[in-house]
C-alpha cells in the first residue's frame, strides 16, 4: 500500500506575509527566533518581517546563516533560541535559513548531536512530533524546502547529509511573492533551475504517486514558461508569481524522492575546496543526468518532451542545456570551479546520498564517476542500456 501525504498550510498571494499575526498564535508561537543570512538583513527585509511581527523590535534574530548551512551554524542560532527563551521559530529566505532553522527546531527538542537524526544513519524514526514549531518564509523561487520534509546539512567533519521527516515540514508556509521581486537575474536563474530540475527528478523517480506526478508536470510547465521572463524582467509579478509556485509544487513532491542529480549535488555542495551554489549545480547537472536515465524512463521523456514543448524526437537534454545558456547559467563544473580531484569522493558519496535510491536506475560509484566527467569537461555522455 502507498501512503501519500501532504500536511503543511499554504498562504500564497502578494502580501501574505501581513497574515504572520495570525500564524504565531494558531501555532502557540509567543517568543519566535529569526532565522535568516546576513544579505536578507542588508537587503532590509528583516526590519520588513518585524513590521508585522507583534513585539517585533524585541524579537531574537539570527543572520549567522552560510551558503550551505552547517553543524556549527545550527549550534550557533540553538544557543540564541535557548538563552531569549523562544519556542518557535520563523525562518525567511533561500533554502539554506530554512534547512538551518529546521536543524534548530530538532534539536531544541531532541537531544543531540545532529547527525543522529540523519536519513542514511537511521535517523528517520528517531525524529519525533516534538519538533518546535516553524513557519517558513521563501525570499526566492526555487529550494521548495518551505514545504519539504528534508534538511540538507552540512556536518563538522565535512559530511553533508539529509535530515528527513514529515516532522520537519514548516507549520506553514507563506509564500509571497512579492518578496522575490528584487532578486538579481542570476540569483532568479539558479533557484529557477533547482524548481525545475525538483519537478523533473521527482516525475522521474519509480516511486508510485501520481498525484505529486501530476504536481511536478504542472509545476515544470509553469517553470518553463516564465524562467526566462523572470531573469529578464525581474519586476513582472506574474512571472515572480508562476516561478514561486513552480518552486512551491516542486517541493511539494519530494514526497517521491529525487534523483542522481541531487545525490551527486550534495556532496558537491558540501566541498570545503569551493563555496558551490546548488541550483546552479543542479543545472549543470541536469543533462548529464537525463543522458544517463534514457533507457531507464519509459514514455516519461516523452511526456517531459510535450510539456517543455519540444518535439517527441528531440533531445531531452540538449533542451536544457540550450535553456541554460539563455539564462547564463555556467556549462560545466570545471567552470564552477570544482576540483578535478574530488571526483572520484563525490561519486562514492553520491552513492550513499538518500537520493540516490529513488534514480529511475540504479547508479554505481563507476557511472556517478563517468557523469562527473562529463559534466566536467562538457562532453555528452552517451547513455546504455
Amino acid at each position: 500500500m502507498s501512503l501519500i501525504t501532504y500536511l503543511t498550510t499554504i498562504r500564497f498571494e502578494f502580501g501574505a506575509i501581513a497574515g504572520l499575526a495570525d500564524d504565531l498564535p494558531e501555532l502557540g508561537i509567543k517568543n519566535p527566533l529569526v532565522v535568516a543570512d546576513v544579505g536578507l538583513e542588508r537587503a532590509g527585509l528583516i526590519e520588513r518581517l518585524k513590521t508585522v511581527l507583534p513585539n517585533g523590535s524585541e524579537v531574537a534574530v539570527f543572520t549567522g546563516t552560510p551558503t550551505n548551512p552547517t553543524e556549527s551554524a545550527v549550534l550557533a542560532a540553538l544557543e540564541l533560541y535557548r538563552s531569549r527563551g523562544c519556542d518557535g521559530l520563523i525562518a525567511i529566505g533561500g533554502g539554506s535559513p530554512i534547512d538551518l532553522a529546521k536543524g534548530v527546531a530538532l534539536l531544541a527538542t531532541h537531544e543531540g548531536p545532529l547527525e543522529n537524526y540523519a536519513a542514511i544513519l537511521g535517523g528517520i524514526p528517531k525524529i519525533t512530533s516534538a519538533v518546535a514549531p516553524l513557519i517558513a518564509i521563501p525570499t526566492t523561487a526555487g529550494t521548495g524546502s518551505e514545504v519539504g520534509r528534508a534538511a540538507l546539512i552540512t556536518l563538522d567533519d565535512g559530511r553533508k547529509l539529509g535530515f528527513i521527516s514529515p516532522y520537519l515540514i514548516p507549520r506553514r508556509a507563506v509564500c509571497d511573492p512579492e518578496l522575490t521581486l528584487g532578486l538579481p537575474p542570476s540569483l532568479t536563474a539558479a533557484t529557477g533551475m533547482d524548481a525545475i530540475t525538483h519537478c523533473v527528478e521527482t516525475f522521474l523517480s519509480p516511486r508510485f504517486n501520481p498525484p505529486a506526478e501530476a504536481i511536478a508536470l504542472d509545476g515544470l510547465e509553469r517553470a518553463i514558461k516564465n524562467i526566462e521572463r523572470a531573469v529578464t524582467q525581474g519586476s513582472n509579478p506574474e512571472a515572480r508569481h508562476e516561478m514561486m509556485m513552480a518552486a512551491l509544487e516542486g517541493g511539494l513532491t519530494f514526497q517521491k524522492g529525487l534523483g542522481a542529480v541531487h545525490a551527486l549535488s550534495h556532496p558537491l555542495g558540501g566541498l570545503k575546496q569551493v563555496s558551490l551554489h546548488h541550483g546552479t549545480l543542479n543545472a549543470v547537472l541536469l543533462p548529464y543526468v537525463l543522458e544517463f536515465n534514457q533507457e531507464h524512463s519509459g514514455v516519461k521523456y516523452d511526456t517531459l518532451r510535450q510539456r517543455v514543448g519540444i518535439g517527441r524526437g528531440e533531445n531531452l537534454a540538449d533542451f536544457f542545456r540550450g535553456l541554460n545558456t539563455r539564462l547564463g547559467m555556467p556549462s560545466t563544473l570545471a567552470e564552477m570551479g570544482v576540483p578535478r580531484d574530488t571526483l572520484a569522493g563525490i561519486a562514492e558519496s553520491a552513492t550513499k546520498d538518500h537520493s540516490s535510491a529513488t534514480n529511475p536506475r540504479p547508479a554505481t560509484v563507476g557511472d556517478y564517476l563517468a557523469i562527473l566527467e562529463a559534466a566536467y569537461a562538457g562532453t555528452p555522455l552517451r547513455a546504455s542500456a
